[in-house]
């Protein structure tokens, strides 16, 4: 199998987590160059046609796009270590954890980056300072929310460590780009987890 991925940004970071993190080996790495629009090629978009990394190519030749679809293949061909849930009820809530993480940490801190950054600007046309901006602001609420569960908690999901945490960790190493700091802004519980989660050797890929 093969899967494409662009290391830098944060989804295809989450599928490369999550394979060392599930001890998977043996998949063929194909980087995509999006400075140079390499996703936006004819080739490419046979594989992934809304121009998206990563994509997981199977050996039959079908590929699957999104990275939770793509974990949640892993996961059924390489069920331990479990990182998606053990029966319907850890499933249900390890997937709504990451699900809220994905919609409303990852995607406020992507929107901010792709529309304020200027080095995303040949890959975000046209961009929209004033919606990127916006979308900053609503970051710290999330974070409040995020940091809140990781008081009474110790990983995003519940007792152990998830998909979720993984979802939230890539999503908060992006925030970077944005000047964007836990610690710094009084998420003491946040700032702990991800220091906790950076010494993983999955944290190092």
């Amino acid at each position: 199998m093969k899967l494409y991925v662009s290391p830098r940004a944060p989804s295809p970071r989450r599928v490369l987590m999550f394979l060392v993190e599930k001890n998977i080996n043996g998949l063929e790495l194909v980087n995509v160059d999006l400075n140079a629009q390499e996703h936006k090629s004819e080739q490419y978009r046979a594989k992934s046609p809304l121009a998206r990394v990563p994509a997981l190519e199977l050996d039959d030749g079908r590929v699957l796009t999104e990275t939770r679809a793509i974990c949640t293949y892993l996961e059924g061909r390489h069920p331990t270590p479990n990182l998606m849930g053990a029966d319907a009820t850890e499933r249900a809530f390890i997937e709504m954890a990451d699900r809220r993480v994905e919609w409303y940490f990852l995607l406020p801190i992507a929107n901010c980056v792709r529309h304020t950054h200027p080095g995303l600007a040949p890959l975000e046309q046209p961009q929209f300072p004033e919606f990127g901006r916006s979308q900053g602001e609503k970051l710290r609420e999330s974070a409040a929310w995020l940091d809140g569960e990781l008081q009474r908690q110790p990983w995003v999901a519940g007792e152990r460590f998830t998909i979720a945490d993984i979802t939230a960790f890539c999503a908060l190493e992006f925030a970077k780009l944005m000047r964007f700091n836990a610690g710094e802004l009084g998420f003491v519980a946040l700032q702990a987890w991800r220091d906790r989660v950076a010494e993983r050797p999955s944290a190092k890929t």
